[in-house]
């Protein structure tokens, strides 16, 4: 009777140890390199989450893989290895995101990307089934341009984006909305996110005389074409893609992107939303978070695609809680499921609802055209 009193005692010790387990969360980001400044305001935002989530303390490791892919995936594998975490956020552009789908897969631990291309979540197969992402996809916002052109009387369009995934993403992405559109693509360049010069690029793009000209890069990057076509006299249109959204790009681009368009999430622009916005609410959330901790007009949309993550861990952990224990194939296999299931939960860009079939969630309230005007973002209703 002695002994097995002694044994459920020791039990209920296990039991309570088991309960009180930490979850723990790596997280990956480009704080350094390229793409630096959209990294910086996701590594901000990883601050602002919840400290706990259903009386489970949760622990964030944030490790820096300066833009580059190899740090990227050796990061990833650390986390998971070393941290035992039960959950990987990042990283922040699609080369990197698409890179790190192997480990995860292999080790069973779910992942939300915060970079764009649709290749990372599409299509959900036995790798992706534990993938999620929360930019909108590329040809989203491809449409969203494609759509503006036409209704600004744009009939021809030069094309340049970076040489990696981004850019491929886009070019095949925006070749469907232009055709759609009935647009006619007339110069299709690339470049490298750290090249110094598309001279020779822009003289092909110039010679093409298109009415409008669409660069699909990201961050501080993305302004050297466009500075360039200036620098050259054009005088045509100019459309960006949605990852440029922060001031960093403002500050390198200047006067040369002036007038310039992009779709964008609707937390670029929250505060000109009308009220009866969807997204709006749950837009300015985030936009007091971070401001309170950074300053006014600090905020960026990069920094939203982690706090939309954050939301997402939010939902889903109360839920693979009741299933299993942090730290356990189990855990990990219930949060999958959990954040699968999320329905019409608000965030800084969008409302998310996932589905076996969609692990993004967003449909066309997460977008809006967007105008810069006066060194500022002037929303386009």
């Amino acid at each position: 009777m002695k002994l097995k009193q002694v044994l459920l005692a020791a039990l209920a010790a296990c039991a309570s140890v088991a309960a009180l387990a930490d979850i723990n969360v790596g997280v990956v980001v480009s704080a350094t390199g390229p793409a630096a400044s959209l990294g910086i305001p996701e590594k901000n935002t990883i601050a602002l989450m919840p400290k706990t989530i259903a009386g489970q303390k949760i622990n964030y490791i944030v490790l820096d893989d300066a833009s580059d892919t190899t740090a990227a995936v050796s990061n990833t594998r650390k986390l998971i290895a070393e941290n035992k975490v039960d959950l990987i956020m990042g990283s922040t552009i699609t080369p990197n995101s698409l890179a790190m789908i192997d480990a995860v897969s292999e080790a069973k631990t779910p992942m939300i990307s915060f970079a764009a291309s649709a290749a990372i979540v599409e299509p959900v197969d036995a790798k992706k089934r534990w993938v999620y992402k929360t930019p909108q996809n590329d040809i989203m916002m491809s449409l969203a341009i494609a759509e503006h052109m036409a209704n600004h009387g744009v009939q021809t369009v030069a094309f340049i984006g970076f040489s990696d995934a981004y850019g491929e993403g886009w070019a095949r992405e925006f070749a469907k909305a232009a055709d759609l559109k009935k647009l006619k693509i007339v110069a299709n360049e690339r470049y490298a996110r750290n090249d110094t010069s598309v001279t020779g690029q822009v003289l092909k793009i110039l010679a093409a005389k298109p009415d409008a000209v669409l660069v699909a890069g990201s961050g501080t990057p993305a302004a050297l074409p466009q500075k360039t076509l200036k620098e050259r006299g054009y005088a045509g249109k100019m459309y960006q893609t949605h990852g440029v959204a922060n001031a960093d790009f403002l500050r390198v681009c200047g006067k040369d992107c002036e007038g310039t368009f992009l779709p964008a999430g609707p937390v670029l622009v929250a505060d000109q939303l009308p009220a009866t916005n969807p997204v709006k609410k749950s837009a300015m959330a985030y936009i007091t978070a971070y401001e309170g901790a950074h300053g006014k007009g600090s905020v960026s949309t990069f920094g939203g695609h982690a706090w939309d993550a954050g939301l997402l861990m939010a939902a889903a952990v109360p839920v693979a809680l009741k299933k299993a224990q942090p730290g356990t194939p189990e855990f990990r296999a219930a949060l999958r499921d959990a954040l699968e299931g999320v329905k019409e939960l608000p965030g800084a860009h969008g409302i998310f609802n996932m589905s076996p079939n969609d692990h993004l969630g967003l449909d066309q309230r997460a977008r809006v055209m967007v105008k810069i005007e006066n060194g500022g973002w002037k929303y386009q209703p």
